[in-house]
C-alpha cells in the first residue's frame, strides 16, 4: 500500500458542491492506491444515511450517490463521528452499508503515522 489519505466531510446538502468535491477526492486516492478514510462529522454525518446522497448531482460531476458506492467498491472505509451522529438523533438502522460509527480515537489512530488529511 503506497500511504494513507484521509478527506474530512463536515457539511452536507447544505454545500452539495463542497460534499460531491470531497468524494471526488476520496475516490480519486483510493485508485491511487491509498488507503483511503473518509471522515464524516457534523452535517457529513448524514451522508451515513441510506438514500441521503440519492438527489445530489452537482453539474459536471457524477452523481454523488454513485461517487459514494464507488468509494465504498474501491475498499475505501467511511468513518462517522458518533457524538454527531447521536446529536442529530440520525438512525443507525438506516446507515449505508460499509459505514463504520467511530470515536475521535479512530480518526486519529488513522492519521497518527502521519496520514495527509483534507477537509470539505
Amino acid at each position: 500500500m503506497a500511504g494513507k489519505f484521509c478527506v474530512s466531510l463536515t457539511c452536507a446538502k447544505d454545500n452539495s458542491d463542497k460534499a460531491t468535491v470531497a468524494f471526488v477526492i476520496a475516490n480519486a486516492a483510493a485508485a491511487s492506491d491509498k488507503e483511503t478514510l473518509v471522515f464524516l462529522s457534523t452535517e457529513g454525518v448524514r451522508f451515513a444515511q441510506k438514500g441521503y446522497a440519492d438527489d445530489i448531482h452537482e453539474a459536471g460531476f457524477a452523481p454523488l450517490k454513485e461517487l459514494l458506492e464507488n468509494f465504498l467498491k474501491a475498499d475505501g472505509k467511511i468513518y462517522v463521528c458518533s457524538p454527531c451522529f447521536k446529536k442529530r438523533s440520525l438512525d443507525e438502522q438506516h446507515l449505508v452499508p460499509g459505514v463504520t460509527i467511530v470515536g475521535g480515537a479512530k480518526l486519529v489512530e488513522f492519521l497518527s503515522d502521519g496520514a495527509p488529511c483534507i477537509t470539505y
